[in-house]
């Protein structure tokens, strides 16, 4: 990132999350492999979360399996932090979000991944430290980290087959947390040097290919020419075509007939 835009970036922003200053913490409780921490260090990075908090990791710390899997998530990986308990995990944190599939005994308020990402933005707009925890990948959370916890996470997906790997449910988290805070639009047309055609270039190309049709004999019957001129032009309409390819469909019309094309 260029230093014009690091200066235009508000104290304590942070280029790898985004521009912010304090992205919410992933906790894995007692994670297992090496494997699957490198893998949920990528995920986090690809959503621009940097803080990992490992309790008990059973490989111990640091982890070269760890280190291969997370490809380049560098930042993720040298900046983690080892606890052993998970209360010294979470002691500087405002808020706590534990992930589970399964409904519990406790009364807690319940967030999709999706509906957490604006609570969580909101949280650290105020400047408040939030963090989401994910139990062990065999057994999940237990009740004493929901306890820890002020809300509960669940993924809506088929209730007959709902186990996610660690790096998966990171990365379901992640996606919606970075999601909330971008601007890009559900569609858009990739142009690379072109741009769209305008009407007047359509209506050439129109004008031109129904001379040509005219001229071939395609209208053979005059009463239905209007209707079939419609349907042709619908069909170059809905192409959503460039003006590069408005040209290269003219020539192409002029090549059928012997001629050159001249735009």
């Amino acid at each position: 990132m260029s230093d014009v835009a690091n200066a235009a970036m508000p104290d304590g922003a942070r280029p790898e999350t985004g521009g912010i200053a304090n992205p919410p913490v992933i906790i894995l409780i007692e994670p297992q492999l090496g494997d699957n921490i490198g893998k949920a260090a990528r995920a986090m990075l690809n959503c621009g979360l940097v803080d990992l908090r490992l309790v008990r990791p059973r490989d111990g710390w640091p982890n070269e399996r760890a280190t291969a899997n997370a490809s380049g998530a560098d930042i993720v990986i040298d900046n983690t932090k080892v606890f052993e308990r998970e209360e010294d995990a979470l002691a500087d944190l405002n808020r706590v979000y534990v992930t589970t599939a399964r409904t519990r005994d406790a009364i807690k308020p319940v967030f999709t991944p999706k509906g957490l990402a604006p609570e969580m933005r909101a949280n650290v707009s105020r400047g408040e430290k939030v963090g989401v925890l994910f139990g062990p990948e065999r057994t999940g959370v237990r009740n004493e980290h929901i306890s820890m916890a002020d809300a509960v996470v669940t993924v809506p997906l088929n209730p007959g087959f709902t186990s996610l790997n660690l790096a998966q449910a990171v990365l379901l988290i992640g996606y919606e947390w970075w999601q909330a805070g971008v601007d890009v639009p559900d569609y858009q047309m990739m142009m690379n040097d072109t741009f769209p055609a305008t009407r007047d270039e359509l209506d050439r190309l129109f004008e031109h290919l129904e001379a040509e049709l005219d001229n071939s004999g395609f209208f053979r019957v005059e009463a239905k020419r209007p209707n079939m001129a419609r349907n042709i032009r619908n069909i170059f309409n809905r192409a959503n075509l460039t003006h590069q390819e408005v040209q290269t469909l003219r020539g192409m019309i002029v090549a059928m007939r012997g001629g050159k094309f001249k735009a």
